[in-house]
């Protein structure tokens, strides 16, 4: 697939929120004819990314949500934003079992797993504006499966 196609979609930082925001996505990607594993990883990004917007990022505070995504030739971009309180120190966010709201017995491996299951992550936050959570994901197409397979 060598064109450029998007979609974009903003929404309240509610918890069922988190499963419209899921299922877009993967409706969205299916013309790329993604593996089930491919579309199971994609999913549990977006889910992890809105969640972590809702808990984390507004907390109990209204808000809104931006996914982006993008497809370029065999791969997806994913753009989370929220402008919420932010990131004071990222690297701290994303060591393995961070949690910034333990009393909600988070399990502080959202990062890590979303880091897990795609091929970049970027993570850029300013304290009191926001946050920015960018992926990029290849989508293994049955020609660069075939390449793969030697």
């Amino acid at each position: 697939m060598n064109s450029t196609n998007f979609m974009s979609m903003t929404f309240r930082a509610l918890s069922e929120n988190e499963a419209f925001a899921r299922v877009a996505v993967a409706a969205f990607v299916a013309q790329m004819n993604p593996t089930m594993d491919e579309l199971t990883e994609i999913k549990t990004v977006v889910s992890e990314a809105v969640t972590n917007c809702i808990i984390h990022g507004y907390g109990e505070k209204d808000g809104d949500i931006y996914l982006h995504c993008k497809i370029m030739g065999d791969s997806i971009e994913l753009v989370v934003e929220d402008h919420g309180v932010g990131i004071e120190d990222i690297d701290v966010v994303r060591e393995p079992l961070y949690t910034s709201r333990p009393e909600l017995e988070r399990s502080g491996m959202g990062f890590t797993i979303m880091e897990s299951f795609v091929d970049e992550f970027d993570v850029e936050s300013v304290v009191g504006r926001g946050t920015m959570l960018r992926f990029i994901k290849r989508i293994r197409t049955p020609q660069s499966a075939t390449h793969h397979e030697v």
